[in-house]
């Protein structure tokens, strides 16, 4: 059995008008790590003062890094065929679930 550790930041507390701002996925196959992918996204919108104070994570950090659409084909390859695991998963994979049905 194969289990994704996965952790996000957001722009904010609420999925409807917040993006995704950093991801982490670590693969576990119950004794060690076999995959990751860790990426600062950008949002493409402005990331609140009080999240930055939060997460550490400012508009210039993500300025230049890539989209969320940029990096759904290795979010997708790590994770298929796993367990989703996180510290405040209702949290993170309804984020994930929103974000990739607004891609479509």
């Amino acid at each position: 059995m194969l289990y994704t550790v996965i952790d996000i930041e957001t722009t904010g507390n609420g999925i409807k008008g917040n993006r995704i701002t950093e991801i982490a996925i670590f693969k576990y196959d119950g004794d060690t790590i076999v995959d990751e992918f860790t990426s600062l996204v950008n949002p493409e919108c402005e990331i609140p003062y009080f999240i930055t104070g939060l997460t550490g994570i400012d508009n210039n950090m993500v300025r230049n890094a890539p989209k969320l659409e940029e990096i759904t084909e290795r979010i997708l390859e790590i994770t298929k065929d796993t367990i989703f695991v996180a510290h405040n998963v209702n949290f993170d994979y309804s984020f994930l679930k929103n974000e990739f049905q607004q891609l479509g």
